[in-house]
């Protein structure tokens, strides 16, 4: 399952490249179209962007429901533990795992009762005020990063009970680049 692996990152480059561009697109509309150049600004002005604003706050929604999942997976996702890490080796791992399947509980109830609100949705005729788009559309972000954040719990909890091992998130650390080559380049 690959392709799971870094389904996170991959949704949120992609909703950040994107929300980036429309709203560069929109700023650069509103600029040109106040500037006096005869059949340009007739040309711009008839062009609505008024939609951009509305866009791009739906996909900051969308990266965080997903944002949240991807912190559960590589352990940067907030989480008290002080009391935790004082426990003793074995009440410590009930703790750990049992905070990691509330986790996935709550996040399954909460993806849960969002798709049954996505549902219901779906069958009025409501859509969002200037795209026009189903509102269920746009609360689909709700069960299903629910969903995947529970998906990351489940995951993480596996991979403690098996090794003990959780995810620690290193700020240092480049995907991709070795510490050998970083070796000559440290101050």
């Amino acid at each position: 399952m690959k392709f799971l692996d870094h389904l996170e990152e991959w949704l949120i480059a992609f909703l950040m490249g994107a929300a980036t561009i429309v709203i560069f697109i929109a700023v650069i509309h509103r600029y040109a179209s106040g500037m006096p150049i005869p059949g340009l600004q007739d040309w711009l002005i008839q062009l609505n962007t008024s939609w951009a604003q509305e866009l791009t706050i739906y996909m900051f929604v969308w990266m965080a429901k997903f944002g949240a999942a991807y912190g559960v997976r590589t352990g940067i996702h907030v989480g008290v533990d002080v009391l935790i890490n004082r426990m003793d080796t074995p009440w410590r791992n009930k703790f750990i795992v049992f905070g990691l399947l509330s986790g996935a509980l709550f996040t399954g109830i909460v993806g849960t009762l969002g798709a049954s609100f996505v549902y219901e949705l779906s069958h009025h005729s409501s859509t969002s005020e200037v795209l026009e788009l189903p509102m269920w559309m746009v609360y689909s972000a709700i069960p299903l990063g629910s969903y995947l954040m529970c998906f990351r719990f489940l995951q993480v909890a596996w991979n403690f009970i098996k090794t003990g091992d959780l995810p620690k998130h290193d700020v240092s650390h480049v995907e991709g680049l070795e510490n050998e080559d970083l070796a000559g380049s440290r101050v």
